[in-house]
């Protein structure tokens, strides 16, 4: 990992809102290992504001969609994003795409070693499991890699062959047991988990998400290369736009036949994601680079400056850490709320503390790159 003093966005050409997107995707990811989340679920909280947020902000238990099901597309998406940005610079400074390429190779092969390490922790012995979301960046990203000069014709139609594909070996896989494709842990995904890992995750996902889920750090490619282009800015928001919802539109269209499913990242579901990364992400351009708010956007950019380090500290107790150095203080001072309150608070100020580890290296000019 290199430590860098440059300043992260210093990208020549970057426009603003990519770190805005990529920061509040990486704030909401950190905010999870807070516990938040969860404690707004709480029975008490049911029928409240509070307790809608909650549930939207858990994944739907399996055919629908909930707000933080959009999530993990998000960050597959802003890769992408980056990506005509960051490697687009390289090429104009005359990197050759052979040297690219093993710089690409050697991040995918440390966004697998570390999404892989992460599921050792807790168990405390050595484990293979892939359904980590740095697991499987790791092949979206060098996959996209490997097709970013074609033409945007030849991007979009593979995206589809991949979609297409998964789509029959899961409705036509005959081994028994796993030719169910919309029930969990009997169908084709599945039964490559048993056969590569071999375990079943107690959550229904599975690792061949890495191959439908391409799709989104492609797309972001090509909104990328939509942001840089010399396009008036509201142009390229019509651009983003009007795909993004054509696919909402189909995305929940499918979905009597083929099931809206983010465990298992069915077509129907990676169509409607992708359709909200491209409304997102025009909203962010629009708010952050046409409208000007910028400073407000701070907030949130201080954490996209340092996203693989700030997810990894969190997901290595980083967070149960700093929760045992909050929770004195914080249910001393709120018991008077009752347990849940002082709960809340705890996690609130437990979000806050990871915020500002991401400030303290965003003033001192440090950048925790792979």
């Amino acid at each position: 990992m290199d430590k860098n003093s440059g300043q992260s966005s210093a990208i020549e050409g970057r426009v603003a809102s990519l770190d805005f997107f990529r920061g509040f995707t990486m704030f909401l990811l950190i905010g999870e290992s807070t516990e938040l989340f969860s404690l707004l679920r709480h029975p008490a909280l049911h029928g409240t504001i509070l307790g809608f947020i909650g549930w939207q902000l858990d994944h739907h238990p399996w055919n629908g969609l909930h707000f933080w099901d959009l999530v993990q597309p998000f960050f597959m998406f802003i890769v992408g994003v980056a990506m005509p940005f960051s490697i687009g610079k390289r090429w104009e400074r005359g990197d050759t795409w052979r040297l690219t390429f093993r710089h690409v190779l050697k991040r995918s092969g440390l966004l697998l070693f570390f999404g892989w390490a992460l599921y050792c922790i807790e168990p405390g012995h050595l484990t293979f499991e892939l359904w980590n979301v740095l697991a499987q960046l790791s092949f979206t990203y060098l996959v996209a890699f490997l097709m970013m000069r074609k033409s945007t014709r030849t991007q979009i139609g593979f995206t589809f062959l991949l979609l297409i594909v998964t789509e029959i070996l899961y409705r036509t896989w005959p081994v028994a047991g796993f030719n169910q494709p919309f029930v969990p842990d009997h169908n084709f995904g599945s039964w490559v988990d048993l056969a590569i890992m071999p375990q079943l995750s107690a959550g229904h996902w599975v690792a061949f998400n890495a191959v439908p889920t391409t799709a989104h750090t492609i797309w972001g490619v090509l909104a990328g290369q939509v942001l840089k282009s010399a396009q008036e800015p509201m142009k390229k928001i019509r651009t983003l736009v009007i795909p993004g919802l054509i696919g909402v539109i189909i995305g929940f269209s499918l979905n009597p036949v083929d099931p809206i499913i983010k465990r298992i990242c069915t077509a129907s579901f990676v169509i409607v994601s992708g359709g909200f990364c491209l409304l997102a992400l025009a909203l962010s351009y629009w708010l952050i680079d046409v409208k000007g708010w910028k400073k407000w956007a701070v907030f949130f950019n201080i954490v996209g400056m340092n996203p693989i380090f700030i997810y990894l500290f969190t997901n290595t107790y980083g967070a149960d850490w700093l929760h045992k150095i909050a929770q004195p203080f914080t249910m001393a001072a709120f018991s008077w709320g009752g347990q849940l309150t002082a709960e809340i608070m705890t996690s609130v100020a437990v979000w806050l503390m990871l915020w500002y580890i991401c400030y303290w290296l965003y003033k001192r000019r440090i950048f925790i790159k792979i």
